[in-house]
């Protein structure tokens, strides 16, 4: 029967390709030439009529030369003459006609004749010459022209007719040849459909009635094998699926008991509080579950503890061997334990703190263990390991978390010992420095650059130790001290105390700003914009230019500091706003700075609650924005 079905639907996909394919390619073909033929015809006739039309120019510039001697008449001659035979070219390659092209030879020729009986010889005489002796046999020349054109012009109408009435006979054949096909198609298709009826139908119904008595639970449903040898072979089949149905839901009744038991067991891995007592219970839960005698669980929570469990408490222990030869499974594979009979295991992964661990059952009744309870035990497994991964990673967040409260304590004391000592030796210097910076006595030069050298130096080791402090006090916002500041009148006093330092090192400082409040610590502000203001000016070369803007967007107060300096590769823009780092272009070109000022910035920024951003390229320049909320012109209402 199935191939006797392949065999009719085959027939009926091959007659069904076969209309389409002569519908569609064998019309669209058909079409498309008549189409083609069509309009190369109608261009022969149109290049007929150019040429005739050429060759009037040719024949009226010949008279106006004749008559009047000016060469100017010559111009439309030359280009009819030209023209005309690009035509005769033209029909020529439009047509396969022997008469078409037998009357175009002798219209070429016509022309031809025209041309060299009568007008070359006018052209050649160079002068007017109304009484030239041939023009009457010019007229007739043309005259023949004339009627070798029309001559054309009904062969080539004749054959247009005739590839109409080709086409017309060649479109009904097609039409012909579509009817017949589709003829064909209809009946092997109602042949097919008698024949399914007969065969398919009727004992597919009785399979289906079948299937429908089996769904609703009429469980001792069975089919009656009828019709051919296939279909009563499908009505055999169905009733072994009634028999296996019957079968199979014995079974899942008691693999749904132990689907309970495994999802118990879950349970009591994820939510046990006291890790000893609930890996006691998953045992006895695991070992009541796949009626085994024994169950050992070893499971690690770190390197030094672990957690061993047994049940019941009064079974065998495994003896070393076993374990070694349990550790060394593939973690997570069930796998029959060596020298131990009836003895189930699964290794269970551990990672470089924490060893690995194992769940073993024992079942000393003979029989071997199901599929069904492999996959149990293995999907207990797994719920064991997870819960064990996560406890681990509890247990190291909380290390973690103590390790870095430690450091951060740490690090405090490090910051106030290291500042504190740093800040009384650093007054004693700076007082005998400036001491000897203001004496008017005889200093030689040598010491006085000296002594500069060491005022410097200790200017920039108590900013480093101020910045420091800066640093560690941050974190706190402005909070209840804040104050309406004036970004302008902050931008003015930085600009004042920088331009000096620009100006010697020829660079322009320019300033826009606009009257603008913000809430906040105009110190920190200050100190925020001398650390942009200063950062640009000293990674700006001689000729440079640094400028700032503050204006308003809305309700943010923005301010832009821009330079033409050497820029900020793209690979330290991310950790560019982080304690101590330093380009890699600035280190390259031994520019000195300790790498606290952009860190400093973004505490002061945040501590005002707005945002910072750089735009920078390498070789270009850099620009910072500051954003941050505007707050009311004090004494307005």
């Amino acid at each position: 029967m199935r191939r006797r079905a392949v065999a009719g639907l085959v027939t009926l996909i091959l007659l069904f390709l076969a209309v389409v394919i002569v519908q569609l390619v064998a019309g669209d073909r058909l079409q498309a030439r008549h189409a083609e033929r069509a309009e190369r015809l109608e261009r022969a006739r149109d290049a007929n009529t150019a040429a005739l039309q050429h060759m009037t120019d040719a024949e009226t510039g010949i008279r106006g030369f004749q008559l009047t001697g000016r060469p100017l008449f010559l111009e439309p001659y030359d280009q009819g003459r030209v023209g005309a035979f690009t035509a005769f070219d033209e029909i020529t390659g439009n047509t396969s006609d022997p008469d078409v092209l037998r009357l175009v030879a002798q219209e070429r020729a016509a022309a031809s004749q025209w041309l060299y009986a009568y007008a070359t010889p006018i052209v050649n005489a160079g002068e007017a010459d109304p009484d030239f002796p041939q023009t009457q046999r010019g007229k007739e020349l043309f005259d023949e022209l004339r009627a070798a054109n029309a001559a054309v012009d009904r062969a080539v109408r004749a054959e247009q007719a005739g590839a109409a009435a080709g086409a017309r006979t060649e479109s009904r054949l097609a039409q012909l040849v579509f009817a017949g096909l589709g003829a064909v198609f209809l009946a092997v298709t109602l042949a097919l459909a008698g024949w399914a009826r007969r065969s398919l139908l009727a004992p597919l119904d009785q399979v289906r009635s079948t299937l429908h008595r089996l769904t609703v639970g009429d469980l001792g449903a069975r089919a009656v094998p009828a019709g051919d040898p296939e279909m009563q072979a499908v009505a055999v089949s169905v009733n072994r699926l009634a028999d296996e149905v019957e079968r199979l839901l014995a079974a899942d009744a008691a693999r749904l008991v132990r689907a309970d038991l495994r999802q118990a067991v879950a349970a009591a891995v994820r939510d046990s509080t006291d890790v000893t007592a609930g890996a006691v219970r998953v045992a006895r839960l695991i070992g009541e579950a796949l009626g085994a005698d024994a169950v050992h669980g070893r499971i690690s929570l770190d390197s030094a503890h672990g957690i061993s469990a047994c049940w019941p408490p009064d079974a065998p222990s495994l003896s070393p061997r076993t374990v070694r030869d349990v550790l060394a499974g593939v973690p997570g594979d069930v796998m029959a334990v060596p020298h131990v009979e009836g003895a189930l295991a699964v290794p269970l992964g551990g990672d470089a703190d924490c060893p690995p661990g194992l769940v073993c059952v024992v079942r000393r009744e003979p029989g071997e263990w199901t599929a069904h309870e492999r996959r149990l035990l293995a999907g207990a497994a797994r719920e064991i390991e997870h819960a064990v991964r996560q406890q681990r990673l509890q247990h190291r967040q909380a290390r973690l978390i103590t390790e870095l409260r430690v450091l951060d304590e740490r690090k405090d004391a490090f910051v106030a010992t290291v500042t504190h000592e740093l800040r009384t030796p650093l007054t004693s210097i700076l007082g005998y420095a400036e001491t000897l910076a203001d004496d008017d006595g005889e200093l030689p030069p040598l010491h006085k650059r000296c002594v500069a050298a060491i005022l410097r130096n200790a200017h920039r080791l108590h900013d480093t130790v101020s910045d420091l402090l800066l640093l560690d006090r941050s974190g706190a916002s402005p909070g209840a001290g804040s104050v309406p500041v004036d970004l302008a009148a902050v931008a003015a006093t930085v600009h004042a105390e920088l331009e000096p330092v620009a100006r010697s090192r020829g660079i322009g400082l320019t300033g826009d700003t606009a009257a603008l409040w913000v809430n906040g610590d105009a110190r920190r502000l200050e100190h925020l914009l001398r650390n942009l203001l200063g950062n640009a000016v000293k990674f700006t070369g001689t000729g440079g230019h640094v400028g700032y803007r503050v204006h308003a967007d809305r309700d943010t107060a923005v301010v832009e500091v821009s330079d033409t300096g050497i820029g900020i590769p793209e690979a330290d823009l991310p950790g560019l706003f982080t304690p101590f780092h330093r380009a890699a272009n600035a280190m390259d070109q031994a520019v000195q700075g300790s790498g606290l000022g952009l860190a400093i910035v973004r505490t002061i920024v945040t501590e005002h609650g707005g945002t910072v951003e750089v735009d920078s390229k390498v070789g270009e320049g850099t620009t910072f924005t500051v954003r941050l909320s505007r707050a009311a012109v004090p004494g307005s209402s």
